[in-house]
């Protein structure tokens, strides 16, 4: 299987031939085709009628196929499909859109019988859609087919004139990876997925809570991640999410749904996942710190519920556990999951961290590998790989192998040493000039907030319906100047521009009709059309070049780079190479490093990357500082006040000077 098909129907010997025919077409032409025989996402809807298959795809018809030669019966099973259809179309207020199926099934559908088929190429060519508007109208009765619901108020019906309006209103269909790991039924009771940032795994996570919340009306499910603040932001999301896919059950919080982070607290048991299951078992709950690692609490809490329960008086705390950012837990944790879930544990993580995390097992495959980044233009991801990975440098920070490139979305072909790396367009950017800007750099360093309001001005003008709320701004650097430099570029903005603006790292939000400044470390979650990143110094710290392949990636039309001349130590050249290079030919060409290099490559990653607790990087700061560790609780709890949890050694050691300077330690 592969993400351009998707078959939910019996595969028969009436059927077989037309099925494969389907397969092949859809993966040698790169072109997404399903094959059902209902409409998805809700066991009501069932037929009398088994030998008919409907395929849809977005440029052709869609086709109603009859293999039994039942005129009679054919007809009632697609007059019942078209009709319910049309229900589901009115619950989604679709309707008032593209109205019922009377006014559009002339347009777009198409009913015949298996045997006027001559050839799939023939056939397809017949039913193709020629005009944008019945392709727009196509797709939106498609999205109703699938359960893959757009907004109609942001897709609307018209067809949108500017480039901004055409990306923000392009419909989003599931692929067939996304739509496997929503509707399929698997007997594993750990289902994994995986995919790069972008991908839409906590948008799946959230169909499949759906999915389970109202199939099984007893069901009691965790939702859980690491970070609080993604938690907050998540538990928020599920409301609105169950209102606009119009679920009619009410959410029981902590009775039915929990929504929170892994840990919690001694004072609310419902505040954790590790929490809860230390009150549903009795389990003695150890407290957060610094020295003792998750993995190892988790642990304990395996120990302590094997040595009080037995298969005969256990019972399960959950049916379900959704976990996201399953990368940022240790296997420990996952196993404990596994042990008090009755039912399934769906882990959504980044395809990046099980391949460069040496801890992960190699052996562990995911189930759903989700190669296609809907959020951002492929030539921007692969700019934004690029710089990441230091891949237009000698020697490079990182190195994936074949397979591994793959994995992650890339077509990979080699011509001796040299490797070139592409990736498959999207649909989503199918309206922008194919040799349109993504990726913009400028070199500034006199006067960053006036830049700041030109790329603005100019954006404005290119685009005049966009909104404040279609701009972010990131500050890439950790050094507390970037701050004095926000309060710049705010008062530019406000005085220049009159605009608001929501600084996000102390609002923690994003703010509607106002253009967001952050820091590298609040912008989780969010996208933009248009973001400008600014940086002072492009670093080789594994921290930096990871930020700057996430937050370089978080638009979805162009991203701006602002960095100072010189900052990129001697290869800015190579640099601009490698993204005209992306511009002109939609590749990278990449020299291959040699077994040797590839072998250095590895022990300096494994070193930079060694798993070290922020207590040990903390103790480590001090001594580097000659400050008593007996000061070490108090640094402690101020960084993890300040989200400081996961900082690196450079920027631990800017805060401990500005801390120690606050502290007044010695």
């Amino acid at each position: 299987m592969t993400s351009y098909f998707f078959l939910q129907a019996d595969q028969n010997h009436s059927n077989n031939q037309f099925i494969t025919d389907i397969r092949n077409f859809s993966d040698n032409n790169k072109v997404q085709f399903y094959l059902i025989n209902k409409p998805l996402g809700d066991e009501k809807y069932s037929y009398g009628y088994s030998n008919a298959l409907i395929l849809l795809s977005s440029d052709y018809k869609i086709s109603f196929i009859d293999f039994d030669e039942n005129e009679e019966g054919f007809e009632d099973y697609y007059e019942d499909v078209l009709e319910d259809i049309g229900s589901i179309s009115d619950k989604y207020l679709y309707k008032n859109v593209i109205g019922r199926p009377r006014r559009w099934r002339d347009k777009v559908v198409n009913i015949c019988s298996y045997s006027t088929i001559q050839n799939v190429n023939s056939f397809l060519e017949s039913i193709k859609l020629d005009s944008p508007q019945d392709r727009k109208l196509n797709e939106l009765i498609i999205s109703l087919f699938t359960g893959s619901i757009n907004d109609i108020e942001r897709v609307k019906a018209e067809i949108p004139e500017t480039l901004l309006d055409k990306v923000k209103q392009k419909i989003q269909l599931f692929d067939g990876d996304q739509t496997r790991f929503v509707y399929e039924q698997t007997n594993d009771k750990i289902i994994r997925i995986q995919g790069l940032s972008g991908t839409g795994k906590t948008e799946l996570l959230l169909h499949k809570l759906k999915e389970l919340y109202t199939t099984n009306k007893e069901s009691r499910i965790f939702f859980t991640c690491h970070n609080k603040i993604l938690a907050h932001n998540i538990r928020n999301r599920i409301p609105e999410f169950f209102n606009f896919m119009k679920v009619e059950q009410q959410i029981e919080w902590e009775k039915r749904l929990w929504c929170r982070n892994a840990w919690g607290s001694l004072k609310d048991s419902d505040s954790g996942a590790y929490r809860y299951i230390c009150s549903v078992y009795g389990l003695t709950f150890r407290r957060f710190t610094y020295s003792v690692p998750f993995s190892e609490v988790c642990r304990l809490a395996i120990d302590e519920i094997n040595s009080k329960f037995n298969a005969l008086n256990f019972i399960y705390a959950f049916d379900y556990i959704l976990i996201d950012e399953s990368q940022d837990f240790p296997e420990e944790f996952i196993a404990l999951a596994k042990l008090v879930t009755k039912e399934n544990i769906y882990l959504a993580g980044d395809i990046f961290q099980s391949i460069f995390d040496k801890e992960i097992s190699s052996s562990i495959e995911p189930d759903y590998l989700l190669g296609k980044c809907y959020r951002t233009d492929p030539k921007t991801l692969m700019f934004a790989h690029a710089l990441g990975m230091g891949l237009f440098e000698n020697p490079k920070l990182r190195w994936l192998e074949e397979k591994e490139w793959i994995d992650c979305g890339y077509e990979v072909e080699k011509d001796n040493n040299k490797v070139i790396l592409s990736r498959q367009p999207l649909k989503r950017f199918e309206d922008m000039d194919p040799d349109f800007e993504s990726i913009r750099l400028i070199s500034e360093q006199s006067n960053i907030p006036k830049k700041v309001v030109d790329i603005i001005e100019e954006l404005k003008a290119e685009n005049n319906t966009i909104t404040p709320s279609d701009i972010g701004i990131i500050l890439l650097d950790s050094s507390k100047s970037i701050y004095q430099l926000a309060d710049q570029i705010e008062v530019n903005i406000r005085h220049f521009l009159r605009c608001n603006v929501n600084k996000a790292y102390e609002t923690k939000t994003k703010i509607p009709n106002s253009i967001l400044i952050s820091n590298r470390n609040n912008v989780k979650g969010l996208e933009f059309p248009f973001v400008i990143c600014i940086t002072k110094n492009v670093t080789r710290n594994p921290s930096y070049r990871n930020s700057l392949y996430t937050m370089i990636s978080r638009s979805f039309i162009r991203t701006y780079l602002i960095y100072p001349e010189d900052s990129f130590f001697g290869f800015e050249q190579q640099v601009h190479d490698g993204l005209k290079e992306i511009i002109d030919n939609k590749r990278m060409i990449i020299n291959e490093p040699s077994p040797e290099e590839k072998e250095n490559i590895n022990t300096t990653f494994e070193y930079e990357y060694k798993k070290i607790s922020h207590y040990d990087l903390m103790s480590k700061v001090l001594k580097l500082m000659r400050i008593d560790l007996k000061h070490i609780d108090k640094y402690l709890a101020i960084s993890q006040e300040m989200e400081m949890i996961e900082a690196d050694e450079e920027t631990l050691i800017n805060f401990v000077k500005d801390t120690t300077k606050y502290l007044k330690l010695k």
